[in-house]
């Protein structure tokens, strides 16, 4: 009998990587050595025939692999993503409980929009629904029910209530016999770029309030400057993507009712509380945001971000019924029974409506407490931590857990936040360094968002990271400024010779020019032998 070494001899080690899918086709007829010596698959992922071909990347492969084999080469691949953990830039969750998980693995092959066959999970859904309009507080009777829908996340929901805005503004236009062709909606040039999209999508024309340095946020004052009859809403944001902050919404309420009351508009408010509706309720309670405003006609969240759901799971909450246009609900039979829709998506697993109820039912409002609190404590400990270096300063408001900041700019740094966001991701860390938006451009910032799993122990170690990577730089703009004055040293000292160089050659020419002069006076007196 062949040794396992003539048999593997005899494999043909040599085609290239494109014979990869005719390789995978020959595999049930040219058995694995092991295979042939042993009369039974050997099983083990590392010694199978199709680790040592590359797999096809672009085109199904022509024969099945192993399960095992496929698992280990995706697994391999996927070592070269960031770890989830260490990815301070997304506020979007990277963690669960194990029995959380489990519910959602098996309820990942169920279909909610199919009502018909999956009651119970669309009864979930509405129980989250109504759990989130009584936390928003929904002017809802003793047996009502809250009116709204789970999305993919805030950007769907964002999408629908753009879409609604301008459907009841659109039909106010119709009734009163004026044109409705030029709707605009009013935001802070901070938003999300979701909204950006949601009225390129639909045709509204965006109004971004330009933000400045000391103030990164949509204000009162900014955005009544920007409304006219056209406008369809006014969305404030409840936790600003770049710096966390809550913008004012009472003091929007409170202008719009007065604008409303003095033109005869009805500018109605669509707040994006994607994070921040999942933070102010349980830690802020007093804060007067919500559907106690009457002008809050609708409301999203990410339940994948601060819901503490994996992504991607979000809600669209309405003030009332009648606040969601009727024509933008559809109802469909052909799932075995007549069920609406008022979303943008369609199938869709049930896994995360699971997980949002999970966490509902086993935090309650306390846990959910006690999580932000955690969090919210975590984030100022960095916060300390960071300032203690000398050299930031902060521009977050605390109204979230998370923690922004910049370079101070009265101790001549010479590197930017860019490349201490290249030296932490060295180490792992995913940190975002970007610019502000419109009317802040100048001001580039860092970002850290703290998360529940984001202890002080993983606080104290970014700090350490933070400070060698700053070390580092340090150090090597100073060494690069050192090279660059010897550099400028040593160009001027060239010039200077050359200068120097250039006068000697000069004053020899002059000599030269002289002699030679000179020479031929001398000439000219011996041939008149001085008599002129």
């Amino acid at each position: 009998m062949p040794t396992l070494d003539e048999r593997l001899a005899g494999i043909d080690m040599d085609k290239s990587a494109d014979d990869g899918p005719h390789l995978m086709s020959r595999q049930s007829t040219i058995a694995h050595p092991l295979e042939a010596t042993y009369g039974y698959s050997f099983g083990y992922a590392y010694c199978a025939r199709t680790m040592r071909k590359s797999v096809p990347k672009y085109r199904i492969p022509d024969a099945p692999l192993p399960a095992n084999v496929v698992k280990t080469l995706i697994d391999d691949e996927m070592v070269l993503d960031g770890t989830p953990r260490m990815n301070l830039a997304t506020f979007v969750t990277t963690y669960m409980e194990k029995e959380c998980e489990e519910l959602m693995m098996e309820a990942a092959r169920k279909n909610y929009i199919d009502i018909d066959e999956y009651p119970q999970t669309y009864e979930i859904q509405k129980r989250c629904v109504n759990i989130l309009s009584h936390l928003w507080n929904a002017p809802l009777g003793a047996e009502e029910e809250g009116t709204g829908t789970s999305t993919v996340g805030s950007s769907e929901a964002i999408m629908l209530a753009v879409l609604n805005m301008k459907w009841a503004w659109r039909k106010k236009r119709i009734a009163q016999g004026k044109p409705h062709d030029k709707p605009n909606l009013v935001c802070g040039a901070n938003v999300q770029v979701c909204w950006e999209k949601a009225m390129r999508y639909f045709e509204v024309e965006e109004r971004l309030a330009d933000v400045s340095p000391d103030c990164l946020v949509l204000t009162a004052e900014r955005a009544k400057a920007l409304i006219d009859e056209n406008t369809i809403g006014v969305c404030p944001i409840l936790g600003s993507t770049f710096n966390g902050e809550y913008e004012d919404v009472q003091a929007i309420h409170d202008m719009l009712v007065a604008l409303n009351a003095e033109t005869g508009w009805d500018v109605p408010i669509h707040v994006d509380a994607a994070s921040g509706g999942f933070i102010a309720p349980f830690i802020r309670p007093e804060l007067v945001w919500d559907f106690r405003l009457p002008l809050v006609k609708s409301i999203n969240a990410s339940g994948h971000k601060f819901g503490l759901v994996y992504a991607g799971v979000g809600w669209l909450c309405f003030r009332e019924k009648q606040d969601l246009q009727k024509e933008l609900t559809f109802t469909v039979d052909y799932l075995g029974g007549s069920q609406s829709s008022c979303t943008l998506n369609f199938s869709r697993g049930a896994s995360q409506l699971v997980g949002q109820y999970y966490n509902f039912l086993r935090l309650g409002r306390e846990g959910y407490r006690e999580v932000m609190a955690n969090a919210m404590e975590n984030a100022r400990y960095l916060r300390k931590m960071l300032l203690a270096t000398g050299k930031i300063d902060i521009v977050d408001t605390q109204d979230m857990p998370l923690v922004a900041f910049k370079l101070k700019s009265d101790l001549g740094i010479l590197y930017t936040v860019f490349e201490i966001q290249d030296k932490l991701r060295e180490r792992g860390w995913i940190v975002p360094a970007y610019r502000c938006p419109k009317g802040a451009e100048k001001l580039c910032i860092m970002r850290v968002v703290v998360k529940e799993n984001f202890s002080r122990d993983l606080a104290e170690l970014l700090v350490e990271d933070f400070m060698k990577a700053m070390a580092y730089l340090d150090k090597d703009h100073r060494e690069q400024q050192e090279l660059i004055l010897k550099a400028q040293k040593m160009a001027e000292a060239k010039a200077v010779m050359m200068s120097h160089i250039d006068g000697v050659l000069k004053e020899r020419a002059q000599r030269a020019h002289h002699i030679a002069h000179d020479d031929t006076h001398r000439k000219a007196e011996k041939g008149t032998k001085g008599i002129c």
